[in-house]
């Protein structure tokens, strides 16, 4: 049988090879708890949008769903992103000469420290009518006078690496209150997130499913009704204080309701509903509503709800704020590594790999052994080698060629839990596959929170960086497993060389892991993108937002790779 990631000894066999792993933290901490201002009266000032009815180009876009229309079409959970350089700029063609008196932006966490305000009536010569060097991104309230049938947001400096990233761009027309003070909203009426860790209570819940999972800004815990539960289902969250609730947004699970009412109440017992649909979708939902409250309901006549996360965002209240997502690292940083240069036949530092043992989980026929598959050949790689041997006394799928449940082979699987573990940032390793029919070697990354048995698979998420199998040399795939989307129904794509073999050379597998977003790569060719937004909207919640171990292992056979072929040793 051949090996992952070891080096081809003397004799001459054909192995497959890696030379080392490394991790560079290149992610930028995207804030949560506040996240940004709220509006202000402004005497004068109308209170229709007119950027709604705008013609809108950019100076540049980063993909196919965050066109610059986005930012115009009143949907909170579309965007409008740029290119990752300096300057940019969105222009708004009002149509129309308009006097304009405040314009709201709600940024996405890439927003821009310094940008102008610029209106124009050709298109051609601007006058500047809001200036900052300070932006602090959420949402800006700019009170501002000028007139003008365009409207320019000229982005000059990016509080990330990332490009810029706005959900909204508001105008409104007519007399500002006062249009030098600019953007001076104080803390106290920024929008923020209101109901984290807040009391919840619900009309029933099931043994693992609380109330308290759907506030507690983890994608992979939900609140779900009891099976056995009838009548209406509601959750109510207590503010802790009075209120101004502005935005209630909700990660449904699978059973989801097409009719529920957001109720908002001073006391707790006496509701009015701020917004009803018959019509819902189910996965991720942002909902405007308006309303002043100390307590927030959702209310359903189905029995049977599961609902992932309810976030309700405003000003006042007494929130508390969830812990920082993780510090800003220099994405030149280099974290963590293991070239694996110790002598040959030396098992995996110990310091830096745990080995998983037992038989494996997705019907393949191995049985991970305790570092015996393991081990270094002085030259700097690590071979993780899989055996043709009975294992007595173990239990694994039946073995088509031996007829029999006993484990027929033995390989290694190891991973860095205890060790090691990371939060945002780039994942590579230098890996040289084997080509033999049957095998499955892989390079992935799985939640921390499953090896402390606070979550489970799939809600600790699972990031598969590299996948290949011997009977298809030419490829290899990188998928993301989630709540809403495992095992084949996982969100991956393959990557493919025509023609050419993998196992024929070394190549780096690499995930560039951000806030909003995780890229694949093969030697520096990105390949595949999935989107945070995209995800929650189309497939399930994102449980991307907390550390990660690292993996390695050589699986043997299961309904992917199929088995190794008859004489296989």
């Amino acid at each position: 049988m051949r090996r992952l990631w070891g080096r081809s000894p003397s004799s001459g066999a054909v192995l497959a090879a890696s030379c080392g792993l490394a991790v560079l933290i290149a992610g930028v901490a995207f804030a949560h708890g506040v996240v940004g201002k709220g509006d202000r009266s402004a005497p004068g000032c109308g209170t229709a949008d007119v950027a709604r009815a705008a013609a809108v180009t950019a100076s540049s876009t980063d993909g196919a769903t965050t066109q610059p229309g986005a930012a115009v079409d009143g949907d909170p959970g579309t965007r409008w992103s740029s290119a990752w350089d300096d300057p940019q700029w969105l222009m708004l063609d009002l149509h129309r000469r308009v006097s304009v008196c405040r314009v709201v932006l709600d940024w996405e966490a890439a927003y821009a420290t310094a940008f102008d305000l610029e209106v124009s009536d050709d298109g051609r010569g601007w006058r500047t009518v809001y200036s900052t060097t300070s932006g602090h991104g959420g949402r800006q309230v700019l009170d501002v006078a000028g007139s003008g049938s365009y409207l320019r947001l000229h982005l000059r400096a990016r509080a990330t690496r990332f490009g810029y990233s706005l959900f909204t761009v508001a105008v409104f027309e007519g007399t500002a209150a006062d249009p030098r003070a600019g953007d001076r909203a104080s803390p106290a009426t920024r929008e923020t997130l209101l109901s984290y860790r807040k009391p919840v209570t619900a009309s029933s819940h099931g043994k693992k499913t609380a109330p308290a999972n759907a506030v507690d800004n983890l994608a992979g815990t939900q609140w779900a009704t009891a099976n056995q539960a009838g009548g209406p289902s509601w959750l109510a969250v207590d503010l802790g204080a009075p209120a101004r609730v502005s935005r209630v947004s909700l990660q449904w699970g699978e059973a989801h309701p097409a009719a529920y009412d957001i109720q908002l109440s001073g006391d707790g017992g006496t509701w009015r509903t701020v917004y009803h649909t018959d019509a819902g979708k189910g996965l991720r939902e942002d909902l405007a509503v308006a309303g002043s409250a100390r307590y927030v309901r959702l209310s359903s006549d189905q029995p049977e709800i599961s609902l992932w996360e309810l976030s309700v965002y405003g000003t006042g209240g007494a929130p508390l704020a969830p812990p920082p997502v993780d510090p800003t690292h220099d994405p030149r940083q280099l974290v963590w590594s293991d070239e694996f240069d110790g002598p040959a036949g030396a098992p995996p530092d110990p310091d830096k790999w745990t080995p998983d043992t037992g038989p494996g989980v997705t019907g393949e026929l191995q049985y991970y052994t305790d570092n015996r598959n393991a081990f270094q050949d002085g030259q700097g790689h690590l071979s993780l080698e899989a055996r043709r041997e009975v294992v007595p006394g173990t239990t694994c799928p039946l073995d088509p060629m031996s007829k029999s449940t006993t484990c027929q082979y033995t390989s290694a699987r190891l991973n860095t839990s205890g060790h090691f573990s990371f939060q945002y940032g780039r994942a590579e390793a230098r890996i040289k596959v084997s080509g033999t029919q049957g095998l499955w070697p892989a390079f992935w990354l799985l939640g921390a929170d499953l090896y402390t048995g606070a979550a489970g698979w799939p809600e600790c998420g699972e990031i598969d960086v590299m996948e290949h199998v011997g009977r298809q040399p030419d490829r290899i795939s990188s998928t993301l497993h989630g709540p809403g989307y495992r095992g084949g129904a996982g969100i991956g794509a393959p990557y493919v060389r025509p023609g050419t073999d993998f196992a024929a050379d070394y190549h780096v597998y690499a995930a560039d892991w951000r806030p909003d977003r995780i890229t694949f790569s093969v030697d520096g060719q990105e390949f595949f993108t999935v989107r945070k937004d995209d995800t929650e909207r189309g497939r399930g919640p994102w449980p991307y937002d907390h550390p990660f171990v690292l993996l390695i292992n050589n699986a043997v056979g299961g309904p992917r790779p199929r088995p190794p072929p008859r004489g296989t040793g």
